[in-house]
């Protein structure tokens, strides 16, 4: 596989990653590439439900009503995510469409006189876009360039890349989008869309932003982590939706492509996001048909009609339609390779110089774009137009910019188009429409087509990375939808019939070069299926899917996790290596264990958060014998709470008294909550006094009880699964247990919704001891068993549990 040739240069860039400098509020470099530093820029989540005695007291003031209240909540979050996605994405496309329009009718508007002042007014106009999206991307919004995906695709993974979600990261990809793609770069604004979703939904979920005081209480219903990923998925299933109106390929594509965890409740409230969306998106586009909204038209948004396309397929076809996969999976495969090159590239030597050098490289792609552009279909020869057909709608000649075929560029007779420029000096949205147009065929020739893949994947590669927000869905149709065609020709001309369309193959070849990119199956057969509104087609497109995604898995990864391990974002992927089959959970886990006393000193607690970087410590005590027993697990956020608050200092260095005030009244359960969109306290934002210095914690009120545990002997592949589907970010590894307490079977978990926990008494599989022949038990091993079996902190953490 040539992913095994990068081994050597992955490590050099792991040893590279700690010397890189730390850009401002610790956000990633402006192509996204996560920098570590001293503080660490990536962190895990805590999807694990802490269950300390701060949640069982707010569990116990919590009733039915509450309960209900929250399900509203959380229906009418879904409902503000999809109407603030569809308005953003309504907002993109009208601002891209008109730049874009304007851009186009001046620019044919100035050459009818003079074509060299053509020229050089759209390379200024193309330049300004650029420039204004890399300034606020270098500026302002450093982690909003790219497309996003690999960085939400990690924090639903269950890893925080600082930054990713913050306003200003909204701001930057919203705007830095409409000037990167209304400027002619060769991306698209698909991934952007899903981040900026992503971004929505989880500023939604904190309230707003308290840095720019565009926040409301009223909001701040669920703080969590786990709340926050429930909120980020249906904010990336509703960026899909608006970016193709696609409500069910949005769902998928949640599903398929960026969450690692999933249940029925969750799909629901998605379901619901993707259809507001489609709502919206709708709604828009009915309004601005009466042309409020300047040059955006039909075209403004991402949908290709190919329902009056080719009715049938023979079976011979399916041939070159499997070529069409190969090559989709071979060049989806050389994608990724080349990306992946130049960005290592760029974040080790080039963009290390500076945002001077971004802006110019941006710049400079821009101005290589536009002469490539505006230049090739110069040296194109007209081509006359085909005889009208009434009933098709097509009029020949058209002028560049204008939805439809045929343009009309640098030719000296009115009844003449350049084929070039029809797909060169276009949006690109209108290019896609015009490759894939049924009963055109003969429009394009197999040079200009062939010219404008080599061109057009060329600058797809070069431009992916650069400080500008970037998606890859559109440049992939255009690339795909090009050889596609190219076969399309090659099979009209060799079995001579009437009913195979070149659009077809156009579509297939479309759907063969994302797949071999991008990898994903079902989601992205359903959007292709959605935005070209032919269902006939499907079997065909599930074809090429199928072949493309095998041939690119021969060689290398997928886009985003290609880009997700240059970032060195540590993804746990659905499927666990096969040499963790021969590996126990000994063998992986660190052998250098940091823990703490039950009742710890306040200097140790600040010496140990110096010293290391842990982010969870085992809390240790000591049963009546004298024997070391682990009681819980005590997080690193937890403690730096409990240091800023000092409300739990005590004097002496005694276990508290379960008799006296519950210290755990003195806070919220939302006080542990870390903030979604920041690092939240770090040692550095503690100060204490010498007196502090000289106190104690006790920590058994704030610790995990219950934390998930399993047994040193366990394979590497059973923790591994146990630890991505339960979104884990520690699992305690202890030696094999002497004694059981009883066996958990499905008819034990089968509660009815009104019994109360307390009378339902378990039928829990009876253990017996190996020996039947001893009526009795040793005195000193029921004694010994039942001391370890008593729980350590019954006269604290009981009287809680008993309250819930």
């Amino acid at each position: 596989m040539l992913s095994n040739h990068l081994q050597n240069g992955i490590e050099t860039a792991k040893l590279v990653w700690s010397r890189i400098p730390n850009s401002e509020d610790g956000d990633p470099d402006a192509i996204g590439l996560t920098k570590r530093n001293d503080d660490g820029n990536v962190e895990s989540l805590d999807y694990e439900v802490i269950e300390n005695c701060a949640y069982w007291e707010e569990q116990a003031q919590r009733g039915k009503l509450y309960v209900g209240y929250c399900v509203v909540v959380k229906w009418f979050f879904a409902l503000l995510i999809g109407l603030g996605t569809g308005l953003a994405a309504v907002f993109i496309n009208i601002s891209v469409e008109n730049f874009a329009g304007w851009k186009f009718a001046l620019t044919f508007a100035i050459i009818q006189k003079s074509y060299v002042a053509g020229f050089l007014v759209y390379i200024l106009i193309n330049l300004v876009l650029v420039y204004s999206s890399v300034y606020i991307i270098t500026q302002f919004a450093p982690a909003a360039a790219g497309s996003g995906i690999p960085e939400i695709k990690g924090y639903l993974n269950g890893i925080d890349v600082h930054g990713i979600l913050l306003l200003r990261t909204l701001i930057g990809k919203i705007f830095g989008s409409i000037g990167s793609v209304g400027g002619g770069l060769a991306l698209g604004k698909e991934g952007p869309l899903v981040h900026t979703g992503a971004c929505i939904a989880s500023l939604l979920g904190q309230g707003g932003s308290k840095k720019y005081h565009l926040n409301s209480k009223w909001l701040q219903v669920f703080k969590s982590d786990r709340d926050q990923r429930d909120l980020v998925t249906c904010g990336c299933a509703a960026g899909v939706a608006a970016a193709f109106r696609a409500p069910v390929g949005g769902v998928l594509f949640a599903l398929e492509e960026v969450t690692s965890w999933w249940r029925s409740q969750l799909m629901w409230r998605v379901f619901f996001t993707s259809a507001i969306v489609a709502v919206v998106v709708r709604s828009a586009m009915n309004w601005c048909k009466s042309g409020k909204c300047g040059h955006f038209g039909s075209g403004g948004f991402i949908i290709w009609d190919v329902s009056d396309g080719q009715e049938d397929y023979s079976f011979e076809e399916l041939f070159p339609m499997a070529i069409i996969g190969v090559i989709g999976g071979l060049l989806g495969a050389l994608f990724n390779q080349l990306t992946y090159y130049i960005a290592y590239w760029r974040r080790n030597y080039l963009h290390k110089r500076g945002n001077q050098v971004k802006i110019m490289e941006a710049c400079l792609v821009s101005l290589i774009t536009s002469i490539i552009s505006f230049g090739l279909p110069l040296l194109r020869t007209c081509s006359p137009c085909p005889e009208a057909d009434p009933d098709s709608g097509i009029e020949c000649p058209r002028p560049p910019g204008m939805y439809g075929n045929y343009v009309n560029f640098y030719c000296s007779k009115d009844k003449e188009y350049n084929d070039l420029a029809t797909i060169f000096f276009n949006t690109q949205d209108d290019a896609i429409r015009n490759l894939f147009s049924a009963k055109t065929i003969h429009e394009f020739s197999a040079q200009s087509l062939l010219t404008f893949l080599v061109m057009f994947y060329t600058l797809a590669v070069v431009t992916f990375g650069t400080a500008v927000p970037a998606g890859q869905f559109v440049p992939g149709i255009m690339i795909g939808s090009t050889y596609g065609r190219l076969v399309g020709m090659f099979v009209v001309s060799f079995y001579k019939k009437l009913n195979i369309e070149e659009g077809t193959y156009a579509l297939l070849g479309a759907a063969s070069f994302l797949g071999g990119s991008m990898r994903m199956t079902v989601s992205l057969c359903v959007i292709m299926v959605e935005i070209t509104n032919n269902l006939k087609l499907l079997p065909l497109i599930m074809l090429v899917l199928l072949i493309s995604k095998a041939v690119g898995d021969a060689f290398n990864e997928g886009l985003y996790e290609e880009q997700a391990r240059l970032r060195n974002i540590p993804l746990l992927e659905s499927r666990p290596k096969y040499q963790m089959r021969k590996m126990t959970a000994k063998d992986a886990c660190g052998n250098r264990v940091v823990s703490f006393p039950r009742v710890v000193k306040v200097a140790d607690v600040v010496s140990i958060l110096w010293s290391n970087k842990h982010n969870g410590f085992p809390v240790i005590d000591h049963t009546r014998n004298g024997e070391a027993l682990v009681i819980g697990l005590m997080l690193r956020s937890h403690l730096l709470v409990l240091l800023q608050s000092k409300v739990d200092f005590q004097h002496s260095p005694l276990p508290s008294d379960p008799t006296g005030p519950k210290p755990i009244g003195r806070h919220a359960f939302s006080e542990f909550v870390k903030p979604a969109s920041g690092k939240g306290l770090s040692i550095e934002d503690i100060h204490l006094s010498s007196d502090d210095l000289d106190m104690f914690l006790d920590l058994a009120p704030f610790l995990n009880p219950s934390p998930y545990i399993v047994p040193e002997d366990m394979s590497v592949t059973k923790v591994y699964n146990l630890f991505r589907q339960l979104g884990l970010r520690h699992i305690f590894v202890v030696p094999r247990p002497s004694c059981v307490v009883g066996l958990i079977t499905r008819k034990d978990l089968l509660m009815e919704e009104n019994e109360d926990p307390a009378t339902v008494e378990l039928q829990s599989t009876s253990v017996r001891l190996l020996d039947d022949r001893s009526p009795h038990r040793d005195k000193e091993t029921v004694r010994r068993n039942a001391d370890t079996e008593r729980p350590l902190l019954n006269g604290l953490l009981g009287q809680h549990h008993a309250a819930g």
